[in-house]
């Protein structure tokens, strides 16, 4: 009997942090962000190496897709299927399906959810213009003039998700901002966006839209208080950005220098800007949630990656379970781009995700080996016949490990397969690991991977948080056993480890607390500042080369540095000085 064809649906997102997916007979089996390959972050458009490298995982051809979804925020109407920044892989075989942005948001948070019923929330900075949506078969609280609906964009969207149907119930829209006014603080969109609030104050206190994260992270350090006045007024279901309150924000820093000399500043407008973010998304879940109540909630969109608001929408809004999709910014676009083809398009029943995001290739021992020789003359290398109980011991000992491992994950947190790893008992080690290891800003913390069922006794939180989405008091008897790993105001962002997710990073968590009798990891992604997460044996030996990390563990392979290693690398920067086209090695010393 011939088995029956595998059915493949290509899903690819094409804006900044764009990225490609891959579902195998309904499962999600590959994804990877461009950044990844290309090295730089944020990186979108063209997705011509991003769906080669699928292809070429999954090993097969163009032509055995059965279908392409994509979507990009602005202009993917207007260049149809066969271009956009360069060549694309495609054939005309095989059909393309072009879908809005949101649409795009909830089909990767309901598909990848373990819910068959549920609502479905997505809130980012901004999405799709009103005349390229292509859900507008809701309620719309207030539709933009005819001959502005390109100037018109989602800021949030509601769904209900039942079985395979994703349909909408409610988008609100907001037209285009007041960048011309030059607020030092404005949002860079739409007027109305709460995710472009969080971008605008990212944007006035680090110069920059790169990481909205590090203000979530400096808020623990401001004071309530003050700032009393509102920067959202909430009504009539919806949210709308004030704007009486920014021309007193006219000077922001303009460096790291001026970022320190006001740090308590920039920190107390940090505090604020995340309560007001939270106090306006409480409102929205609950006036969508009256409109059509449910159990569970499915949740997407850049601003989902907020882990202190996600703690206070599972912990005070009105739905049981609380499901955040964990690439839950433009870099999950791609499977719901995917899903959307499987359920939609084609029809198909939905499958219950395995929960698996360790979605990258895998690299085999013999490519391992092989980089490794390329650079046999800086490190020292061994085989080891227990890799567990080698790092464990390692961490113990208080070297700060670097952890690659079998398939990268997908999203923005590294989750045990492509980590750094400390012990979390060392109280300086935080500070160690932002100046010499990630040469980023010294108030950042880092989080704690914790076997699963040991959480209770660490943390406040009696909730599960596999990717790292959600944060959680440490308890008070703990905070100074664990202070690598405790934040200004005594919180951590939690990752729970459970072994059917990952067995043997699991595995290295219960060694470390076998021999230290606690079972948490400082866990912190294998880059650096500005740097994507590493993707290949070859970007994470090079981080370790230019970085304070003191072992590198790749499969089974420990990498050292020899007590010489200082006098290896200066004579290295020479040879590579003096070979200066040598692309991979200037990537690397400029990036």
């Amino acid at each position: 009997m011939i088995a029956a064809k595998p059915i493949y649906v290509l899903g690819t997102g094409l804006s900044h942090d764009g990225s490609t997916a891959l579902i195998k007979d309904g499962q999600l089996v590959a994804a990877i962000e461009k950044e990844r390959l290309t090295r730089k972050k944020h990186d979108g458009g063209n997705d011509l190496a991003a769906v080669r490298y699928l292809l070429d995982a999954a090993g097969i051809r163009i032509t055995d897709l059965a279908l392409i979804v994509q979507n990009a925020n602005f202009g993917m109407f207007r260049f149809g299927s066969g271009w956009l920044e360069g060549e694309r892989p495609f054939s005309e075989e095989v059909p393309v399906v072009t879908i809005s942005h949101h649409l795009a948001h909830a089909y990767s948070a309901f598909g990848t959810s373990p819910f068959v019923n549920s609502n479905v929330l997505v809130v980012d900075g901004c999405g799709s213009a009103f005349d390229d949506c292509i859900d507008l078969g809701c309620v719309i609280p207030e539709s933009p003039p005819p001959q502005t609906e390109h100037l018109w964009n989602e800021k949030d969207s509601f769904y209900h998700a039942d079985g395979g149907q994703v349909a909408p119930l409610i988008k609100d829209f907001s037209p285009w901002g007041y960048g011309n006014k030059n607020y030092p603080m404005h949002p860079p969109t739409t007027r109305h966006s709460i995710g472009g609030v969080y971008a605008a104050a990212s944007h006035y206190v680090f110069q920059g839209l790169e990481d909205a994260g590090k203000l979530m992270g400096l808020a623990p350090y401001g004071r309530s208080g003050k700032h009393d006045f509102p920067i959202f007024d909430l009504r009539d279901g919806r949210v709308f950005v004030r704007y009486d309150w920014m021309e007193r924000f006219q000077a922001p820093a303009r460096d790291f220098d001026g970022f320190k000399a006001r740090f308590q500043e920039f920190a107390d407008l940090a505090w604020w800007v995340q309560r007001e973010v939270e106090r306006a998304l409480l409102y929205v879940m609950r006036e969508r949630h009256a409109r059509k109540p449910s159990r569970n909630l499915c949740y997407s969109g850049g601003v989902a990656l907020n882990a202190v608001a996600n703690r206070r929408l599972l912990t005070e809004g009105p739905y049981e379970k609380l499901y955040v999709q964990p690439a839950a910014g433009d870099n999950g676009i791609a499977i719901g781009c995917a899903y959307y083809g499987w359920l939609e398009v084609l029809k198909k029943e939905k499958r219950l995700h395995t929960s698996s995001v360790y979605l990258g290739r895998r690299y085999t021992a013999d490519e391992t080996t092989a980089i490794l020789k390329r650079y046999e003359e800086l490190v020292q290398t061994a085989q080891s016949t227990d890799t567990i109980a080698d790092t464990a011991q390692a961490l113990e000992a208080g070297k700060v490990v670097g952890w690659f491992q079998d398939g990268a994950e997908f999203g923005p947190r590294a989750l045990g397969n492509r980590s750094i790893l400390a012990d979390p008992r060392v109280a300086g080690i935080r500070d160690h690991i932002n100046a010499k290891v990630k040469f980023r800003e010294d108030f950042r913390p880092f989080a704690p991977s914790v076997l699963a069922e040991d959480a209770g006794i660490y943390f406040t939180g009696d909730y599960d948080s596999p990717h790292m989405l959600l944060t959680t008091a440490v308890r008070p008897e703990w905070r100074g056993k664990i202070p690598a790993v405790v934040h200004r105001d005594h919180s951590a962002r939690i990752q729970t480890v459970r072994r059917e997710d990952n067995a043997r990073y699991y595995d290295l968590i219960a060694a470390f607390k076998k021999i230290t009798g606690i079972g948490i990891l400082l866990n912190t992604s294998l880059n650096r500042r500005g740097m994507p997460i590493v993707e290949t044996p070859e970007d994470a030996v090079l981080l370790f080369l230019f970085s304070g990390i003191d072992m590198l563990v790749v499969g089974d392979v420990i990498v050292a540095k020899p007590p010489d290693f200082a006098d290896r690398i200066a004579k290295f920067n020479r040879m590579v000085a003096q070979a200066s086209a040598n692309a991979t090695f200037k990537r690397v010393l400029t990036s």
